[in-house]
């Protein structure tokens, strides 16, 4: 796994490479491994073992929680050069929930064992540092999502996420099916398919066969101030 490509990834992306001695970044260049997962492959569930730390190369995952009735609520997404920490939540005592992580699209990630990762938490304040930190930062996205589902109506959060995603991905057309949509958002196909129906109705979007034409931003923006009947 040693290529200079991915040895430059590392030490591009994780803050805490140059912090590292000579060893210890032989140590984690050999702990790595080259993951490929397709669409919608199941990456890491409760009852797998914990998988250590996860670095996109391309592609993109998304980190969520399952309820006892079986509903996903998406925490976040990860997408090419950034990094999961709670896929490492086995060596972060503070974490004690479980959460699951699939790839959205096809995708190759680079993951540093648990192992290896707990061992150099233990001997290097950086990486530590830079676990905590991480894990912070990605609880701000998660408190973001649970401020959405606990204190939005539906026809905002999912103006929210075709704004969010359109300025994401910088193009008016999204290239995504209503299925999707409603897992990403956590609610149901049918839920997503008649709110779309109606910003269509409206001339917010346009709608055709697995894509979606943000059309009025203006009109999305409004619903943040404005009422429509409550749909979860």
């Amino acid at each position: 796994m040693n290529t200079n490509h991915n040895l430059q990834l590392l030490s591009a992306k994780l803050p805490f490479w140059s912090h590292l001695s000579a060893p210890e970044q032989q140590f984690l260049s050999q702990s790595i491994s080259l993951c490929d997962y397709k669409e919608n492959q199941t990456i890491h569930t409760a009852e797998f073992e914990c998988i250590g730390l996860l670095l996109v190369k391309s592609g993109m995952i998304r980190i969520f929680l399952i309820s006892e009735e079986g509903k996903e609520v998406t925490l976040y997404r990860i997408s090419e050069g950034e990094v999961c920490v709670l896929s490492a939540a086995c060596v972060l005592p503070s974490i004690t929930f479980d959460i699951h992580i699939e790839a959205v699209s096809d995708t190759t990630l680079l993951q540093i064992s648990a192992p290896a990762f707990s061992r150099l938490m233990k001997e290097n304040i950086y990486v530590e540092a830079f676990a905590y930190k991480t894990a912070s930062l990605r609880f701000s996205d998660v408190m973001w999502t649970m401020q959405q589902i606990l204190f939005m109506r539906f026809d905002q959060r999912l103006a929210v996420f075709l704004l969010e995603e359109s300025a994401a991905r910088d193009t008016d057309v999204l290239k995504i099916t209503h299925e999707q949509i409603a897992k990403l958002v956590g609610s149901a196909r049918e839920v997503v398919t008649r709110m779309l129906n109606y910003f269509a109705e409206e001339g917010w979007v346009t709608l055709s066969r697995g894509k979606i034409a943000v059309k009025d931003r203006d009109a999305l923006k409004s619903l943040l101030q404005h009422s429509l009947p409550q749909q979860r």
